[in-house]
């Protein structure tokens, strides 16, 4: 079992390394989450939802610090990063404040007399599985909602930010959390099994790929365990004929290349209609060759390096293989892949067969598409097995709700690349996952709701 380490992308330096524990100690992980539950789920929830509160404030803090560990370890441009811990804290602080209606007893109206109400409790134990491209911002939205209902968390975080894990962990403790509510633990995967298996624990949350969806909803329901599962897209980004084409343009930049392309929800398909294509495309393909990556601790820096050397060559792949079977490439010139550096890339003439047509980019990297009408773009962007984020452009409004109303997708964005907020529902369907996040939805799935009967 190898270490978690951090390892700065755009140096390639080893910065820190910290030890897998063994089965012994996954064993106690569990049973100090079990024997915690039944402490935090008594704890009064004006309590609860203090101790969210303030872990907003120390995120805001603490901003700073929190925001140059991102940049050490997954390269993550420095403004980037402290909007990633903004937005964390405004989940935390949405959850302090709207805890309390969420859980309020629901009064139903039944036939017959008497009362009937349901109560929203906590289940128990859950495990957390988290990616490297949003470190803080993935664990805050499962967590914030589950420690508010009074559910433990047992923590295992992606093996390339393990000092980003740990600010985690320490900002809850600090924040007032008893220790054993919420664990970090740097387990390897072949552990996992073991932990959801644990009658103690009712339940995993998993963002991450679609292989690693599987492997996991696999032993979840073999188990029958409650499982939340955030996966890959390939977001469409739909331009009709009447789009403001600059706007267009400027928003699928944004949505390409922020967090360099390392987004479940970023842009990745542009589906465009014959009249508008030439104009789209010549300036899209302008925009994004002429971004530069930088050092990603400058302010000024938009595009950083990937999150390590082999994403970008994972990335190159894909650009290679749809090259070698007939797209057109379209990059800055002398721009060139450099370690974790790698260059916006516009794609052209993509065909069923190049693993870019089906499969997620990861990085920024776009596909342009040319459709004849509005009914093929949408056709072609339900075409794909992903259906997690969709942006449509158009000045008509009925046409993008009619459109929306197509999209096989968990959220559509009018005019706009898809954003979080903490009052937004976020999820997606097909092998984009299962279940929602955020809003009051977030605070649902991992939750007992307890009918109580009162007859008359």
């Amino acid at each position: 079992m190898g270490a978690y380490r951090t390892i700065n992308p755009a140096t390639g330096e080893t910065l820190a390394e910290f030890p897998v524990v063994d089965d012994a100690e996954v064993d106690a992980i569990v049973a100090r989450s079990f024997a915690a539950y039944r402490a935090l789920r008594a704890m009064p929830l004006e309590q609860r939802t203090g101790i969210l509160r303030r872990t907003a404030e120390l995120h805001r803090e603490r901003i700073d610090e929190f925001a140059r560990i991102l940049t050490l370890e997954v390269g993550k441009p420095i403004t980037q990063a402290r909007g990633e811990v903004e937005l964390v804290a405004s989940i935390y602080e949405y959850y302090a404040d709207h805890a309390a209606t969420f859980l309020a007893d629901e009064q139903l109206a039944i036939v017959g007399g008497g009362e009937a109400l349901v109560r929203t409790e906590a289940i128990g134990p859950l495990l957390g599985i988290m990616p490297w491209n949003y470190p803080y911002y993935q664990v805050a939205r499962f967590a914030a909602p589950n420690l508010a209902l009074g559910n433990t968390i047992m923590l295992k975080h992606a093996r390339n930010c393990p000092q980003s894990a740990l600010a985690i962990e320490r900002v809850l403790h600090d924040a007032g959390l008893p220790t054993d509510a919420y664990i970090n633990a740097f387990i390897d995967s072949s552990q996992v099994p073991r932990i959801i298996a644990d009658d103690r624990v009712r339940g995993v949350s998993l963002t991450g790929s679609e292989a690693a969806g599987s492997a996991v909803g696999e032993v979840a329901g073999r188990h029958m365990k409650r499982a939340v599962l955030e996966l890959g897209g390939s977001d469409p980004f739909i331009v009709l004929d009447d789009a403001d084409i600059d706007v267009a343009v400027a928003a699928g930049v944004r949505g390409r290349v922020a967090n360099a392309g390392q987004a479940c929800t970023a842009s990745k398909r542009f589906i465009v209609v014959d009249s508008v294509y030439e104009e789209f495309t010549s300036k899209f393909i302008a925009a994004m060759t002429a971004i530069t990556p930088g050092d990603p601790e400058s302010g000024d820096t938009f595009l950083g390096p990937l999150s390590s050397a082999a994403a970008g060559e994972e990335l190159d792949e894909f650009v290679q293989d749809a090259l070698a079977k007939g797209a057109t490439v379209h990059v800055a010139p002398g721009a060139r892949r450099s370690g974790a550096f790698y260059p916006p890339t516009v794609l052209t003439e993509v065909t069923p067969g190049m693993r870019a047509y089906s499969e997620e980019l990861f990085g920024p990297a776009a596909v342009v598409y040319r459709v004849p009408s509005p009914q093929a773009a949408v056709e072609l962007a339900n075409e794909s097995p992903f259906g997690l984020a969709s942006s449509i452009f158009t000045t008509d409004q009925d046409a993008a709700r009619r459109i929306a109303g197509e999209l096989e997708v968990g959220m559509v964005w009018i005019n706009s690349t898809s954003r979080s907020a903490p009052d937004l529902p976020f999820g997606g369907v097909k092998r984009s996952g299962v279940g929602r996040e955020l809003a009051k939805y977030g605070i649902d799935e991992f939750a007992n709701k307890k009918l109580i009967r009162t007859p008359a």
